[in-house]
């Protein structure tokens, strides 16, 4: 008869046993805490990632190469859809939230959804999974994806460019078409034989035109070190509302006069608002003047020690006569109109004092196009930019192509004519804000790198 294992023997077995982790994301966040907490812990196995948000991006691999040794054939990416089949199939003991930008709601819902499987529920944080740089770093976030961090950004760069030193910018990540370690963009051959997507163009083709070296790709300890060597000041450039994921010296977190009270309604972006050593209140010409008392006064109520600054919205058309009295198709920033929650954008808002009318794309809309005003019926009389894969940009284009209209007003940071083919007469959107960083980059230069 066969001997039972003595309970001693039970008890050592169990505590070797690696806890199993899903991890929840959207192609960013959740393969950066992969690699920051549990790449190398043999605590835990990871067995799988889900995402959402972004199309396409789900069915992969992530590659041997970036998940390591202990994963031989890698990590399998699901759809998030298939998270109850998942904490079903697998030995789940943890599930990892890892994307950005959902209301404190829907993130509550997932929790509920996987604390009913039995699973904790887990988020990870600054202190666990911030990288620590060796130059200085100024940090820009926001409370709302589409809140102009990328304007922002360029500024910044712009005026550390002209105090001679050498700034270079590491865009949140991604990885929407390939999983490359590193990357890095000095010039547009880079820009066009690196990025396939039309949001990756939209962050990166205007600070390389700036003469500024951009920085991504999926391992970001990797992305830092590169980044360390030519820099003598790094700026985050944050996606979505993120946090940021390398240790800013000074954190610069955006809030929108159009979207009053979602500063403490969203995840993580409550997290920024609170933590920001500067808050930038952008289009505060464009909102009511309730809307900015009420956000006034979440600042005071939440981080009352932050230095605030507004920011009138500054847009320009480079052939306003084309427009006039005309009927136009207004093509806006995808991010901002999709998982952002805005109904329009900097296109439709000069478009509406010129134009006779904004044309609706929906009839016109065909493909993924079509698909995403089902999921996103916030969306007003606009087209989203998307082009997260070659089929969709060939959707984007056949779009434009069948709407009905005088003149087409390209909202977005790149110029699409650059990627699909638009017939009709063309004005491109220039946005900026009107606000004085100079004295906030000199007080950091001063402080920073006075004695390096």
């Amino acid at each position: 008869m066969k001997k039972k294992d003595s309970g001693k023997k039970s008890k050592s077995r169990r505590s070797y046993k690696r806890i199993g982790v899903i991890i929840l994301g959207a192609g960013g966040r959740d393969f950066h805490n992969f690699n920051t907490y549990f790449r190398k812990h043999p605590k835990y196995r990871v067995l799988a990632f889900t995402a959402t948000q972004i199309p396409f991006i789900s069915d992969r691999i992530y590659p041997r190469k970036l998940a390591g040794p202990h994963y031989p054939k890698g990590i399998p990416i699901y759809s998030e859809e298939e998270l109850p089949r998942l904490l079903s199939k697998y030995p789940v003991d943890e599930a990892i939230f890892s994307y950005s930008d959902v209301s404190h709601e829907e993130v509550m819902d997932k929790a509920s959804l996987v604390l009913s499987e039995g699973p904790n529920f887990i988020f990870l944080g600054p202190k666990e999974t911030m990288l620590k740089s060796r130059v200085p770093v100024i940090s820009v976030c926001a409370v709302r994806t589409g809140c102009g961090k990328s304007v922002i950004t360029r500024k910044l760069a712009s005026l550390l460019k002209e105090r001679g030193l050498k700034a270079s910018v590491i865009r949140h990540p991604m990885a929407y078409c390939g999983f490359k370690p590193v990357l890095r963009f000095s010039d547009m051959r880079d820009v066009e034989e690196e990025t396939c997507t039309i949001e990756e163009r939209e962050e990166f083709e205007p600070l390389v035109k700036m003469g500024i070296p951009v920085f991504a790709g999926v391992d970001y300890e990797r992305v830092l070190r590169m980044a360390e060597r030519e820099s003598q000041v790094i700026v985050w450039d944050g996606g979505n509302n993120d946090f940021p994921f390398i240790r800013p010296d000074l954190e610069i977190v955006l809030l929108d006069a159009l979207r009053p009270g979602h500063e403490k309604r969203y995840y993580p972006g409550e997290v920024n608002f609170r933590r920001a050593d500067v808050l930038i209140i952008t289009k505060v010409n464009e909102g009511s003047e309730e809307s900015l008392e009420k956000i006034r006064k979440n600042i005071s109520l939440m981080n009352p020690t932050a230095e605030v600054l507004e920011a009138p919205s500054v847009i320009q058309l480079d052939y306003p006569e084309r427009i006039r009295g005309k009927r136009v198709l207004v093509v806006e920033d995808g991010p901002t109109i999709t998982h952002g929650g805005m109904p329009d954008g900097a296109g439709a808002a000069a478009s509406r004092k010129l134009a006779a009318e904004l044309v609706d794309p929906r009839p016109y809309a065909t493909g993924s196009l079509k698909e995403a005003y089902e999921k996103y019926p916030h969306i007003g009389r606009v087209l989203p930019a998307m082009g997260y894969s070659e089929l969709q940009i060939k959707d984007l284009e056949e779009t434009v192509r069948r709407s009905v209209c005088d003149a087409v007003v390209i909202a977005t940071p790149m110029d699409l004519r650059r990627k699909i083919r638009i017939d009709q007469p063309v004005v491109r959107v220039d946005y900026d804000f009107s606000v004085d960083l100079q004295p906030l980059i000199d007080r950091f230069v001063d402080k920073r790198l006075r004695f390096s």
